[in-house]
């Protein structure tokens, strides 16, 4: 005879979990929207008691948050370990339960296993911890692990590619495990480490849809499994490939969301995780400044009359930081040397950084200043001095010309934060570009490890400085790194159109202020593709706006759309900094639309880029979304000067404001004037 099961409920806005256990390893029983407080658990408990039938085993072994090989497990097991060469297959009991801690214990083996489980914000943070008390070597360990949702049909997740960053991926649930990996010691561009999990006819703006995201800097798995049973696992952990020895070991937290506003509801739980409760901002009084960074003006081609004229002219369009980028240190003339001696280089600038960092000061700007300190180049004094502390084989594959330092080395990580203290220190700098242009040259969970501590200790020496995390783009982003600095540089990608979509997929994790978004050159860098002022300048005005170009080519018709268009981001930077980036349904398939929407509901702006050309001739209404359907909202047209005159009829918004009800801009929405492609609508909105 069975004994009642112990029963938990762990709550965060917008979700309930509840945890069972009949003396083993918790099982989470349900995860789904808010229950009601006075669910009674024990009849929930007795209504999630599963069948078995012929061609089973007589009992069906838990999904706890560690499914266990010794219960017969059909699935992938929550922890693979050895001890002196042979498997262990533990069989643990739960010892106490505290608080959303639970601890579990396999006497036998000496070994425990600690699941912490606690609201963040709206999301609930999971974390799995195993102790051994002799040394073992660890081949997985799954962060608690939570069954997948039964009405959901298929599982998004996430590729990419240099400047092509947050492709989504939708794949059908089926029988068998989905992978996704990335081995190489970022959380990568290939997978990063988030997933949605949407149930049957969900979109972005309505359904239930489920949502996890892994915050961790390193290489990372994740597994949804569909049971032969027909139960769904989802597993998130460390990659496989970093075998770890030694007696204890611990899983990134997992972030769980739930929303039943559609996709949108768990983006911006995720956006409020990290801008409210995460990223630990140096100066939070101070507005998110405007950027230029000088990269695609000069690149490795430092000059001082040359840098103080585009500092002028950065300047009159509206910046507010100067960044000088790679070229400033060691014999720097191109990418394949230099990198690791970070000292001035003085052939280009004989007096130090001083003369152009009190010029910038004098326009009203502060200095910014790029560095790659994870990186060495075999052509520069400190590989020289120190080969041994290049991480891989010597005979490795060098990735733009260039090594990785092995961070798990005290040495290096001292050497480091002594040659960032010596720049910091005797230059007047708020803020670094961090960046990371390649992979690592083999599968390191103490890499990750390593950069922790580096920037911990860093932060500590110098709280004010404001730090970007940049990785070819976004080769290095989440919830981790994001805990450490305060930017993210999302793309190398400053083309607009590219962008627009970036930018929008992006959102289903990132905040608006820590998103960084530039202005670039006329003709793209990357793409080579040649585009409008206006499309550039508003694409960028979408999140955390910046310059990356040379002002010098700039005409008087593109400084007169700039300097606008960063007066009105300036003018609505304090709202939108703590405002839901809401992506729009867009009945066009063509048109890339989102809504800004503030905290207190009482402002709104709309982007909506048009990608491509349309199938239809006239453009179909854009439903907006998250307005109070009772209010009144005086809706206007911010860039109405881009009106083209093959737009020949009265269509709303052309001569002026309107004034409409929330339930009709939710129920019937906004049609908006004719547009080519390539061209971007901007309308405010204002709750009367």
């Amino acid at each position: 005879m069975r004994s009642d099961p112990q029963l938990w409920r762990i709550d965060a806005p917008g979700q309930t979990l509840v945890l069972s256990s009949d003396g083993g390893i918790p099982s989470a029983i349900y995860w789904g929207p808010s229950l009601h407080p006075e669910t009674e658990l024990a009849a929930m408990a007795s209504a999630c008691e599963q069948e078995v039938t012929g061609g089973m085993i007589d009992r069906l072994p838990p999904l706890s948050l560690c499914p266990e090989t010794s219960m017969s497990f059909e699935g992938q097991p929550g922890l693979i370990a050895y001890r002196d060469g042979a498997p262990l297959y533990p069989r643990f009991q739960l010892e106490k339960a505290d608080n959303g801690r639970f601890t579990c214990r396999d006497h036998d083996l000496g070994l425990v296993l600690f699941f912490d489980l606690e609201a963040l914000g709206e999301t609930i943070a999971a974390t799995t911890t195993l102790v051994s008390d002799k040394e073992i070597t660890l081949h997985h360990l799954a962060a608690p692990v939570l069954p997948g949702p039964q009405m959901a049909q298929e599982i998004v997740d996430f590729s990419g590619r240099w400047i092509g960053e947050f492709q989504m991926e939708r794949t059908d649930w089926r029988p068998g495990i989905h992978k996704r990996e990335a081995r190489l010691g970022r959380s990568g561009h290939e997978h990063p480490s988030l997933a949605y999990f949407p149930e049957t006819g969900a979109r972005n703006t309505q359904g239930c849809v489920f949502a996890m995201h892994y915050g961790w800097s390193g290489g990372h798995v994740m597994l949804a499994e569909e049971l032969p049973s027909g139960r769904r696992q989802i597993q998130w952990g460390h990659a496989t490939g970093t075998q770890r020895k030694g007696t204890q070991f611990r899983t990134a937290p997992l972030y769980l969301a739930v929303s039943q506003t559609g996709f949108n509801g768990c983006a911006t739980a995720f956006q409020r995780l990290l801008r409210d409760h995460l990223v630990d901002w140096p100066k939070p009084e101070t507005p998110r400044p405007v950027h230029y960074n000088c990269w695609e003006a000069v690149y490795f081609n430092h000059d001082l009359p040359v840098l103080t004229e585009i500092a002028n002219q950065a300047s009159e369009l509206g910046a507010e930081r100067f960044v000088l980028d790679d070229g400033w240190f060691g014999n720097r003339n191109d990418d394949t040397s230099s990198l690791g001696d970070w000292e001035i280089d003085h052939r280009k600038w004989p007096e130090g950084l001083t003369p152009l960092i009190e010029h910038v000061e004098s326009l009203g700007m502060t200095f910014g200043l790029w560095v790659e300190p994870e990186m060495v180049n075999l052509d520069s004094d400190l590989a020289r001095a120190h080969p041994d502390w290049i991480l891989g084989p010597t005979d490795q594959v060098e990735g733009r010309q260039q090594r990785v330092l092995d961070l798990s080395k005290n040495e290096v990580r001292a050497h480091l934060i002594n040659k960032l203290s010596m720049i910091l220190s005797e230059n007047h700098i708020d803020y670094l570009k961090w960046d990371h242009n390649r992979l690592l040259p083999i599968a390191d969970a103490a890499q990750a490890d390593g950069i922790y501590a580096l920037l911990h200790e860093l932060r500590a020496k110098f709280p004010k400085v404001e730090i970007e995390s940049c990785a070819s783009g976004g080769g290095r982003i989440d919830a981790g790194i994001l805990s450490l600095t305060q930017r993210i540089w999302l793309s190398d990608s400053n083309d607009a159109l590219e962008r627009l979509r970036i930018q929008h997929d992006a959102a289903l994790l990132l905040p608006m202020p820590v998103t960084g978004s530039h202005v670039g050159p006329r003709t793209c860098h990357t793409s080579g593709r040649t585009m409008n002022i206006r499309m550039r300048a508003w694409v960028a005005a979408q999140r955390h706006m910046g310059f990356e170009m040379d002002p010098r080519e700039l005409t008087d018709d593109e400084t007169e759309v700039l300097t606008r268009v960063t007066a009105w981001w300036k003018s609505n930077r304090a709202w939108r900094m703590g405002a839901d980036i809401l992506r729009l349904d867009a009945s066009d398939p063509s048109i890339i639309a989102e809504q800004q929407l503030s905290a207190d509901g009482a402002q709104f702006v709309v982007f909506a880029g048009k990608a491509r050309t349309s199938h239809q001739i006239m453009p179909r209404p854009l439903l907006l979304t998250g307005l109070d359907p009772d209010a009144r909202y005086r809706i206007d047209l911010v860039n109405r000067d881009e009106l083209h005159h093959l737009s020949r009829s009265r269509t709303a918004l052309k001569d002026g404001a309107l004034t409409l009800s929330g339930q009709i801009l939710l129920q019937h929405g906004l049609t908006l004037p004719w547009q080519f492609p390539e061209t971007i609508w901007v309308i405010e909105g204002e709750k009367l």
